[in-house]
Protein backbone atom coordinates (compact mmCIF):
# COMPACT_ATOMS: atom_id res chain seq x y z
CA UNK A 1 0.00 0.00 0.00
CA UNK A 2 2.64 2.34 0.98
CA UNK A 3 4.14 2.13 -2.87
CA UNK A 4 0.96 2.71 -3.97
CA UNK A 5 0.79 5.98 -2.13
CA UNK A 6 4.39 6.79 -3.36
CA UNK A 7 3.49 6.55 -6.87
CA UNK A 8 0.45 8.95 -6.68
CA UNK A 9 -2.58 6.75 -5.47
CA UNK A 10 -4.55 7.76 -2.53
CA UNK A 11 -5.07 5.42 0.09
CA UNK A 12 -9.52 5.36 -1.74
CA UNK A 13 -7.46 4.42 -4.78
CA UNK A 14 -6.03 1.00 -3.37
CA UNK A 15 -8.33 -1.06 -1.80
CA UNK A 16 -7.17 -4.11 -0.13
CA UNK A 17 -10.31 -6.06 -2.08
CA UNK A 18 -9.03 -4.36 -5.16
CA UNK A 19 -5.53 -5.99 -4.81
CA UNK A 20 -4.35 -9.15 -6.92
CA UNK A 21 -1.46 -10.97 -6.85
CA UNK A 22 0.57 -12.63 -9.58
CA UNK A 23 4.38 -13.76 -9.32
CA UNK A 24 6.59 -14.53 -12.27
CA UNK A 25 9.48 -17.12 -12.08
CA UNK A 26 12.87 -16.70 -14.50
CA UNK A 27 13.67 -19.84 -15.92
CA UNK A 28 16.65 -18.73 -17.69
CA UNK A 29 16.65 -18.66 -21.46
CA UNK A 30 15.12 -15.07 -21.29
CA UNK A 31 11.72 -17.03 -20.55
CA UNK A 32 9.46 -16.12 -17.42
CA UNK A 33 6.55 -18.45 -16.20
CA UNK A 34 4.13 -16.37 -13.99
CA UNK A 35 1.28 -17.18 -12.14
CA UNK A 36 -1.99 -15.65 -11.11
CA UNK A 37 -2.09 -16.47 -7.45
CA UNK A 38 -6.20 -16.39 -6.73
CA UNK A 39 -6.70 -18.56 -9.88
CA UNK A 40 -3.88 -20.61 -9.95
CA UNK A 41 -3.52 -19.76 -13.91
CA UNK A 42 0.51 -19.64 -15.55
CA UNK A 43 1.38 -18.34 -18.71
CA UNK A 44 4.51 -18.32 -20.25
CA UNK A 45 6.63 -15.06 -21.34
CA UNK A 46 9.94 -15.40 -23.83
CA UNK A 47 11.87 -12.46 -25.20
CA UNK A 48 10.39 -11.89 -28.56
CA UNK A 49 12.94 -12.98 -31.62
CA UNK A 50 13.73 -9.60 -32.80
CA UNK A 51 15.22 -8.92 -28.93
CA UNK A 52 17.42 -11.94 -28.63
CA UNK A 53 14.69 -14.40 -27.31
CA UNK A 54 12.77 -17.30 -28.48
CA UNK A 55 9.26 -15.29 -29.23
CA UNK A 56 7.60 -19.42 -27.97
CA UNK A 57 5.05 -17.31 -26.65
CA UNK A 58 4.24 -13.82 -25.26
CA UNK A 59 6.65 -11.21 -24.92
CA UNK A 60 6.11 -8.71 -21.70
CA UNK A 61 4.93 -6.58 -24.43
CA UNK A 62 2.72 -8.38 -26.48
CA UNK A 63 0.74 -9.08 -22.94
CA UNK A 64 0.15 -5.60 -22.90
CA UNK A 65 -0.90 -5.19 -25.94
CA UNK A 66 -2.86 -8.01 -25.17
CA UNK A 67 -4.25 -6.75 -21.50
CA UNK A 68 -5.91 -3.49 -23.96
CA UNK A 69 -7.46 -5.69 -26.49
CA UNK A 70 -9.15 -7.91 -23.71
CA UNK A 71 -10.05 -5.34 -21.42
CA UNK A 72 -12.08 -3.50 -24.17
CA UNK A 73 -13.76 -6.85 -24.51
CA UNK A 74 -14.30 -7.68 -21.11
CA UNK A 75 -15.78 -3.80 -20.07
CA UNK A 76 -17.97 -4.15 -23.48
CA UNK A 77 -18.66 -7.32 -22.16
CA UNK A 78 -19.91 -6.64 -18.35
CA UNK A 79 -22.16 -3.43 -20.05
CA UNK A 80 -23.19 -5.66 -22.56
CA UNK A 81 -24.37 -7.61 -20.23
CA UNK A 82 -25.97 -5.07 -17.90
CA UNK A 83 -28.25 -4.20 -20.83
CA UNK A 84 -28.79 -7.58 -22.45
CA UNK A 85 -27.10 -7.11 -25.62
CA UNK A 86 -25.29 -10.27 -26.99
CA UNK A 87 -21.70 -9.59 -27.32
CA UNK A 88 -20.21 -12.98 -28.35
CA UNK A 89 -18.66 -13.51 -31.09
CA UNK A 90 -17.18 -10.18 -30.93
CA UNK A 91 -13.66 -9.88 -31.23
CA UNK A 92 -10.58 -7.49 -31.00
CA UNK A 93 -7.58 -6.97 -33.25
CA UNK A 94 -4.38 -5.84 -31.65
CA UNK A 95 -1.14 -4.40 -33.51
CA UNK A 96 1.67 -3.41 -31.35
CA UNK A 97 4.81 -1.46 -32.84
CA UNK A 98 7.86 -0.65 -31.06
CA UNK A 99 10.47 1.78 -31.38
CA UNK A 100 13.38 1.13 -33.63
CA UNK A 101 15.55 3.60 -32.37
CA UNK A 102 16.30 4.66 -28.74
CA UNK A 103 14.80 3.35 -25.38
CA UNK A 104 13.02 0.23 -26.73
CA UNK A 105 8.91 0.62 -25.87
CA UNK A 106 6.27 0.10 -27.33
CA UNK A 107 5.84 3.11 -30.15
CA UNK A 108 2.24 2.73 -30.59
CA UNK A 109 -1.20 -0.02 -30.06
CA UNK A 110 -3.70 0.15 -32.89
CA UNK A 111 -6.81 -1.77 -31.91
CA UNK A 112 -9.94 -3.00 -34.46
CA UNK A 113 -12.78 -3.91 -32.87
CA UNK A 114 -15.64 -5.50 -34.85
CA UNK A 115 -18.76 -5.02 -32.88
CA UNK A 116 -21.73 -7.45 -33.75
CA UNK A 117 -24.46 -7.42 -36.46
CA UNK A 118 -27.65 -5.17 -35.92
CA UNK A 119 -27.23 -3.40 -33.21
CA UNK A 120 -29.30 -0.15 -32.72
CA UNK A 121 -27.37 2.86 -32.59
CA UNK A 122 -27.90 3.46 -29.00
CA UNK A 123 -26.37 0.29 -27.95
CA UNK A 124 -23.04 0.72 -30.72
CA UNK A 125 -22.62 4.10 -28.78
CA UNK A 126 -22.83 2.62 -25.43
CA UNK A 127 -20.55 -0.33 -26.03
CA UNK A 128 -18.07 2.06 -27.56
CA UNK A 129 -17.76 3.93 -24.42
CA UNK A 130 -17.52 1.25 -22.55
CA UNK A 131 -14.70 -0.19 -24.44
CA UNK A 132 -12.94 3.26 -24.99
CA UNK A 133 -13.08 3.90 -21.46
CA UNK A 134 -11.82 0.17 -20.05
CA UNK A 135 -9.14 0.21 -17.30
CA UNK A 136 -6.41 -0.76 -19.75
CA UNK A 137 -6.62 1.99 -22.11
CA UNK A 138 -7.00 4.67 -19.11
CA UNK A 139 -3.83 3.39 -17.57
CA UNK A 140 -1.51 3.35 -20.55
CA UNK A 141 -3.12 6.77 -22.00
CA UNK A 142 -0.35 9.48 -22.28
CA UNK A 143 2.63 6.60 -22.14
CA UNK A 144 1.79 4.98 -25.50
CA UNK A 145 -0.04 6.20 -28.52
CA UNK A 146 -3.10 4.34 -28.94
CA UNK A 147 -5.77 4.23 -31.66
CA UNK A 148 -9.21 2.23 -31.61
CA UNK A 149 -10.94 1.54 -34.99
CA UNK A 150 -15.11 0.25 -34.52
CA UNK A 151 -16.45 -1.63 -36.78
Amino acid sequence: MARAVELGATMGDVAGDAMTMMTSTYEGGLRCRSLHEASGSELLSDAPLDNQGRGEAFSPTDLVATALSSCILTIMGIVAGRHGIALEGCSARVEKSMTTSGVRRIASLEVWISLPEGLSGEQRRLLIDAGEGCPVKRSLEGAVPMSLHWA
